[in-house]
């Protein structure tokens, strides 16, 4: 049906060469347009809220992390240097109590990572006869070397975002994007970003694998230790080498869409003994 002259509005676009040309538009959609690019800014205005918040998530996530790796440093430094001096053993068990509160707190920091976390029982020896006959030095020496596992653990554990981004699939099953009519399992989550977008490695770790591997494309892995892997898969770009030695927040690629994609975005995977696990529990501490 033709719609009336009264409902159409004619709008003259005058292009380079002078002519002029005639776009007809309906009018109840010229009188909407005010309503239309107030929705269009609100929803600008809300993906700009979302990623800031998702970048201030992830500065409070790195801050947390080196305070953790702060205070063991400082505990570290708190073992008394005159072991064998004279009334020593009050400082010696005020020090400990004070240790072991203070791990406690870190231990379920860890916990909440997914982590197994540590148990300080005997750590200084065990209220036994024959932990009673260590001496203030070796139990020490047996606190020191549990803070350094302990460090070790938390900063080759993967944390936080590879990408500051909103996802764009996550872990599971999910439709198959190349046939809508079966079913996948999605090992990792899918970060939102431009072809050249750079993709950083969340912990500590050595590359054990850098080129094209299968569905995942140009693909990047790395071993964190503690029994931890990270993926970062469909970069257009690689920056990294097997063998390289990795620290947290360093580049390991550009995104792309290569191997199995259906548009640019970084796939990112977070491995336990070998066995993919849920990324999202990995991407903050405050769970």
């Amino acid at each position: 049906m033709t719609p009336k002259t009264s409902d159409v509005s004619t709008i003259m676009i005058l292009s380079r060469n002078g002519k002029p040309q005639s776009l007809q538009v309906k009018t109840k959609h010229l009188k909407r347009i005010k309503h239309y690019a107030a929705a269009v800014a609100a929803v600008f205005v809300i993906l700009a809220a979302f990623i800031c918040y998702l970048t201030a998530q992830n500065t409070r996530q790195e801050q947390e992390k080196m305070a953790l790796l702060s205070q063991i440093v400082k505990l570290k430094g708190e073992i008394p240097a005159n072991l064998q001096k004279a009334g020593e053993q009050h400082a010696a068990q005020g020090y400990i109590q004070q240790i072991e509160s203070k791990l406690k707190t870190i231990n379920d920091y860890l916990r909440r990572r997914g982590l197994k976390g540590f148990t300080t029982k005997g750590t200084g020896g065990d209220a036994n006869a024959e932990g009673k006959k260590l001496s203030d030095k070796e139990v020490y020496s047996l606190y020191n070397d549990y803070l350094n596992q302990l460090m070790s653990n938390v900063a080759f554990t993967p944390m936080g975002y590879p990408k500051i981004s909103s996802f764009t699939s996550f872990f599971g099953y999910r439709s198959d994007p190349f046939n809508s009519a079966s079913a996948e399992f999605h090992p990792g989550v899918d970060f939102k970003g431009a072809r050249g977008d750079e993709a950083k490695s969340t912990a500590n770790g050595k590359v054990v694998f850098a080129g094209w591997y299968g569905g995942y494309g140009n693909c990047v892995r790395i071993d964190h230790g503690n029994s931890f892997e990270t993926l970062y898969g469909h970069l257009s770009r690689i920056t990294v080498k097997v063998g390289e030695q990795i620290t947290v927040g360093e580049k390991v690629g550009e995104i792309g869409s290569t191997g199995h994609s259906t548009g640019t975005h970084l796939h990112y995977e977070v491995r336990k003994n070998g066995k993919p696990v849920n990324p999202i529990n990995f991407l903050t501490l405050n769970k």
